[in-house]
């Protein structure tokens, strides 16, 4: 039995998945910082035992990436697109030979990802960069994934920060390699962030999480598209943000020279959600002609907003709440699908709806019709779930272990 944890910042959830995929029990408790190894025991005490404990968390905010490249169309391009991979929330990208870092700095990032040059190629700019970075005496870790070449140098011009040197993201043109980078800022938001976000004393914390939540749903997604052999979409709506993620079974069609997207990415919109950035999703909603001018979801909207606790207590407000949910995943999935371009040749198979108002809501035939319509082709041949005891997050955690037979299992209820 493996118990699967994950820590937010309200919510900690805790699933036990039997080595055929069943789940054996799921419970949840509020996360309690300072110390939210007390949230962690108030869960695993409501559960069945288990064999192996696997934890993610996004608590403290997650993980902010701020990204310092050398070409804005490519390296910093690819380190981007590597963020999408990682579970990361890009908060700043530069390009091109630092002047300065006060705008870095302001983006309060939790790492930098440091990138320039295929192997063998241009080292100034990284060089440069590395210098800046050294200089000004930048405190968060750096993941050096740029020209390999270079990094030597570029170590020493960094002695004294945190460093930690991976792979290329970029090691020839139009080639893409997160894989190594990804796994690197992984190691560093476990040794060097998660202990520093005040969550809780000791090692014991530090020592359970082994990834960042989104980390873990990507790999879930990954998952479930190896057995779907086509694209999947999911679509997790919250409170704050909306967070939509995809991988297809195969690489896409991508002209050898641009840089091509991972298989499987992920983007948030921090300005679209379902309470405090309610009013968000009505504003676009506006603009991109979803909804009129003189809506009565504005009130609706600017009501959740200043009562980001507020629960729908009648029918009138529980369809606002699914309307609001609709437009999020509408504008949210738009706006992914222009940052990673069509999911393979006939759009996806399988859509997943993640999220309290998609899992307690008694019907959501009215909300697929529209969501149908609202976005074309990329559903014409997709079925339409709802994620109801949170696995992907969990199947993800299973796959990252080695438990890919279980994690399988898990995410059949999807299919």
């Amino acid at each position: 039995m493996h118990l699967c944890l994950d820590v937010g910042s309200t919510w900690t959830k805790g699933v036990v998945v039997a080595p055929d995929g069943a789940l054996a029990g799921v419970a949840q408790h509020r996360t309690t910082p300072p110390e939210v190894m007390t949230g962690v025991a108030a869960v695993t005490s409501a559960l069945p035992p288990a064999s192996s404990v696997l934890a993610c968390s996004s608590a403290g905010g997650g993980l902010r990436l701020a990204v310092v490249g050398q070409e804005r169309l490519v390296s910093a391009e690819a380190g981007h697109r590597v963020a999408l991979s990682a579970g990361a929330k890009v908060v700043h990208v530069s390009a091109g030979p630092l002047s300065n870092v006060y705008a870095l700095r302001a983006s309060d990032p939790d790492v930098v990802l440091l990138v320039g040059g295929t192997d063998g190629g241009d080292e100034k700019v990284l060089l440069h960069n590395a210098a800046c970075l050294g200089r000004a005496r930048v405190t968060v870790p750096v993941v050096l994934a740029g020209n390999k070449s270079a990094q030597p140098e570029a170590l020493s011009l960094l002695a004294g920060r945190t460093v930690v040197a991976t792979d290329n993201v970029l090691p020839d043109v139009g080639e893409l390699a997160p894989d190594p980078a990804r796994a690197a800022i992984r190691e560093v938001f476990l040794a060097h962030v998660i202990g520093g976000k005040g969550l809780s004393r000791g090692r014991r914390f530090r020592d359970l999480v082994r990834t960042v939540t989104p980390d873990a749903v990507l790999s879930g997604v990954a998952t479930l598209a190896a057995q779907e052999e086509g694209a999947v979409l999911v679509v997790d709506v919250g409170g704050a943000t909306t967070d939509v993620y995809s991988a297809v079974s195969t690489a896409d069609d991508t002209p050898a020279t641009t840089v091509a997207l991972p298989p499987d990415r992920r983007t948030v919109e921090g300005d679209i959600g379902m309470r405090v950035s309610a009013p968000g999703v009505v504003a676009e909603a506006i603009t991109e002609r979803l909804l009129a001018q003189d809506t009565p979801l504005a009130a609706k909207s600017a009501h959740r907003n200043e009562n980001v606790d507020f629960v729908p207590a009648t029918d009138d407000e529980r369809e606002a709440d699914l309307e609001i949910a609709r437009l999020a995943a509408t504008l949210a999935i738009r706006r992914h699908l222009r940052m990673v371009g069509r999911l393979g040749p006939t759009g996806a198979t399988v859509l997943v709806l993640s999220g309290g108002v998609f899992r307690h809501a008694q019907s959501l035939a009215e909300l697929e019709k529209n969501l149908r319509a609202d976005l074309g082709p990329v559903l014409r041949n997709a079925r339409v779930v709802v994620d109801r005891d949170g696995r992907l997050g969990p199947a993800g955690l299973l796959a990252q272990a080695g438990h890919d037979t279980t994690a399988a299992a898990l995410l059949a209820a999807l299919r």
